[in-house]
């Protein structure tokens, strides 16, 4: 079992920011709940791009629901250009601090938030590029290779924390590990 602090557990047992938000004017959704883990971002932006509100509705576990209220704490009152350069270390370490088989949760808010100012940017959010690894979470290969250099992984079992890629079924977890160990031997 995973040991939380005490700011996790806060978040969990009384997020803020929870539901859906009528008047958002930028929504981004990630994940699947058929996959275990959904997050549905609201963002209120004002005419100057200032995050004036934020909300969400998520499905999954503690981290989740954790994460996913940190993240509407952290970005209100921040200009999208602020926002954008937020990672999901930002949001772990706001929270004090993920297990790491749970930072998969703040990689997802992190997608959240860019999918919403995506979309208040007017910007189509097309097919993911490159190609499907892990059919079980829908991950790609592009998406496994920014995991690693954003992150410093160093395995499939890191990949699996972070992004889930590998964490069903298992069968590609051999073409994780190859993914990984290229990006290493470039770095």
């Amino acid at each position: 079992m995973w040991e939380y602090n005490d700011k996790v557990k806060d978040h969990f047992m009384n997020p803020r920011n929870v539901g859906e938000m009528q008047d958002a004017n930028a929504v981004g959704e990630t994940g699947s709940i058929s996959c275990g883990d959904a997050l549905k971002l609201f963002l209120k932006i004002n005419d100057n791009g200032v995050i004036e509100q934020a909300s969400f509705m998520t499905f999954g576990c503690a981290s989740a629901v954790a994460s996913s209220s940190a993240l509407t704490e952290i970005v209100k009152g921040m200009t999208l250009e602020e926002a954008e350069k937020l990672t999901n270390d930002d949001i772990a370490n706001y929270l004090g601090g993920l297990p790491k088989e749970k930072m998969h949760c703040s990689v997802m808010g992190q997608d959240a938030l860019r999918r919403a100012i995506k979309s208040y940017k007017g910007i189509e959010i097309l097919e993911k590029p490159g190609n499907m690894v892990c059919e079980c979470f829908g991950v790609t290969d592009l998406e496994i290779i920014e995991a690693v250099k954003q992150n410093n992984l160093k395995s499939a079992e890191d990949v699996t924390f972070y992004v889930k890629a590998g964490g069903g079924c298992g069968k590609c977890v051999e073409k994780i590990e190859e993914i990984v160990q290229s990006v290493l031997a470039e770095a």
